[in-house]
């Protein structure tokens, strides 16, 4: 028997187990009745006493048999007399070894994805067909004072959202996380973890976050949809989840997909399977799909999941929630993802944005009272790393780092000289490269090495050496202002974050060089030093920007820098040219407001950074 309580709804649900007799089912209630109070004043009312719902499971349903005719060749399925076919799963050891439920009481291992998994079934971007949702900010979904609490709002989370920095999400109204914990790779089928699924679920436990999770299926069978459960089950025993266990299965449409050519009955008795697994285990079991899969039964028994299981649908209109009040789905559902163009502080990236219209009063405990592990974010976490194999110098001289940030000289190993080569392996989105060096993986910044093998630094280059003074103050930006891995706004790929005016990071050094050091999610990061402020109520003045200083001299290059047709670096379409050292430009204006220059290039005005021009002599 289990007991389940959800604010809200003042419904205490009791799961029978098939076989109990009618005397032991009427035991039971008369036993929680004396256990659930009357609340003070007029017993009548709609929530003056907690209505106590009896369940009975009966026999588990197995649905139909998955024949192996039903498969493409080469797929899992049955031999047609319920035998189960081996299908190459297994968890995470790639022999194929099924470990099946886990008696022991021991989490059941799985190796931790790699960040650039090739096999992880599920893309960064949504794969259910619908667009990505408009943007959304959480700000605008704060609960209003006269609410009760029924409706509560989060997010959803997995690898390509970084490490996230949790107290702020929470800070932000971030009520409740859905967390990735782990999937069953697309061809293979081998259970893997998510890289970040620990340190995500500890860190929002200790920001005050309720944890819900969700694992990503491509289960084939039945006994493989309660392997995933009991792996699951066993994963998450030590942390105290109060959200539901969810369930998700996309792409299997998809030729790549060892779900290729599936059944919707088989489908949906994998998705029973996992469900009513958890939901013995003492979790909330929920069932995840876009709308299109699921109305009118389209792809999945809806009407089957939807009488047993609570239901997160994902629709996202052109207007986010609130200003789109409900879902488009006209099927029952629980919880509603709307966007997966959230912004919340804290998290550097787009993410999925939930509303759950239930809400729980207190935090659940965990299964198991072992204290789990404590656990570092993957130093790739930020990176969004593209795999290269090639083979690279340095420019002139760059380090080498044992972690992609600069934060702490310690991580110094060594140093790449000009002449000297590396294996490059990837290149990350926001400026780091990774390398093999003399056996080790080490990290660069990109923007530092060359493929040029033949490349030699111009004798006359001498990049002046950026000072910055030592401080200890929070900021915010006065409008809106990138956050870059290096001091340099030549290059688009090295902006990590955004900051806008509100939010604040605590600035450690002001540069010489018109940038400022700032700490953002345990990232020593740059942004141009003019368009931050200490002054928190700061409001945005329009500076007149017309206002240039008339000068009339010869400038170049400090190393590099974009010429754009106006004074801004928001819109990439207003690069013009990219000039390096030793390329000459006549400047005819500098403006002490923006930190901009005015110059002529063949015939043409254009803006540049002016931090990056130095004279010609």
């Amino acid at each position: 028997m289990q007991r389940n309580n959800e604010s809200g709804n003042g419904r205490i649900r009791v799961v029978i187990t098939a076989g109990i007799t009618v005397a032991g089912i009427a035991a039971a209630v008369c036993l929680l009745k004396l256990l659930v109070p009357e609340k003070d004043g007029d017993a009548g009312q709609a929530d003056a006493r907690q209505e106590i719902v009896v369940v009975e499971i009966g026999e588990e349903n197995e649905g139909e048999e998955w024949k192996a005719e039903d498969m493409e060749d080469g797929r899992a399925g049955t031999d047609g007399k319920g035998e189960e076919i081996e299908s190459g799963s297994g968890i995470g050891d790639g022999t194929g070894k099924k470990e099946g439920d886990n008696h022991t009481g021991m989490p059941m291992a799985a190796e931790i994805a790699g960040m650039d998994d090739a096999e992880d079934p599920q893309e960064a971007e949504g794969m259910n067909g619908d667009r990505a949702g408009a943007q959304a900010d959480i700000h605008a979904v704060l609960k209003g004072a006269d609410e009760t609490g029924e409706v509560s709002y989060g997010v959803d989370v997995a690898k390509w959202q970084g490490k996230i920095d949790w107290q702020q999400a929470a800070d932000a109204g971030v009520e409740f996380a859905m967390i990735r914990i782990g999937y069953r790779t697309q061809k293979t089928g081998i259970i893997m973890e998510d890289p970040l699924a620990k340190y995500n679920m500890q860190q929002a436990k200790e920001a005050g976050i309720k944890l819900g999770v969700y694992f990503f299926s491509t289960a084939v069978t039945q006994e493989e949809a309660r392997e995933e459960a009991a792996w699951v089950c066993g994963f998450i025993a030590q942390y105290p989840i109060t959200y539901p266990v969810a369930y998700n299965c996309e792409g299997f449409q998809s030729p790549e997909s060892r779900q290729y050519g599936m059944g919707q009955a088989l489908r949906s008795d994998c998705a029973a399977a996992f469900l009513d697994y958890v939901q013995e285990k003492g979790y909330t079991p929920m069932f995840y799909a876009s709308k299109n899969e699921m109305e009118g039964n389209s792809l999945w028994d809806t009407d089957r999941l939807t009488a047993k299981y609570k239901i997160w649908v994902s629709q996202y209109p052109d207007v986010p929630y609130p200003q789109t009040a409900a879902s488009g789905y006209t099927g029952t559902h629980q919880m509603w993802q709307y966007t997966s163009q959230g912004t919340v502080p804290g998290i550097g990236k787009g993410v999925d944005m939930n509303v759950a219209y239930f809400s729980y009063s207190q935090t659940a405990e965990a299964v198991d009272d072992t204290p789990y592990e404590m656990v570092e974010a993957d130093p790739e976490a930020l990176l969004d790393m593209t795999e290269v194999q090639e083979t690279v110098t340095a420019k002139i001289e760059t380090n080498l780092r044992s972690v992609p940030s600069t934060a702490d000289v310690s991580t110094v190993v060594g140093k790449l000289q000009n002449g000297e080569t590396a294996v490059r392996t990837g290149i990350s989105g926001n400026g780091w490269s990774r390398l093999e060096y003399n056996g080790q993986k080490v990290y660069a910044v990109s923007s530092y090495l060359t493929t040029d093998l033949d490349y030699h630094p111009q004798e006359t280059v001498t990049a002046p050496d950026s000072v910055y003074q030592p401080v200890n103050e929070a900021v915010t930006a006065k409008n809106v202002t990138n956050l870059r891995s290096e001091a340099s706004s030549a290059r688009e790929d090295t902006i990590v974050a955004v900051l806008h005016n509100g939010e604040t990071v605590t600035r450690t050094g002001v540069g010489n060089n018109g940038w400022s050091q700032v700490e953002y999610n345990g990232q020593t990061l740059y942004a141009i030093s003019s368009y931050l402020t200490t002054d928190m109520g700061y409001v945005q003045t329009e500076p007149d920007t017309s206002v240039y200083t008339e000068v009339n001299e010869s400038v170049t290059p400090k190393i590099e820098c974009n010429l754009r047709s106006e004074p801004g670096t928001q819109n990439d379409g207003t690069v013009v040219a990219t000039i390096k050292n030793g390329d000459v430009v006549t400047r005819t204006g500098i403006n002490p407001n923006t930190g901009w220059s005015r110059l002529e290039y063949q015939g043409q005005v254009v803006y540049a950074v002016s931090s990056y021009l130095v004279v010609v002599e």
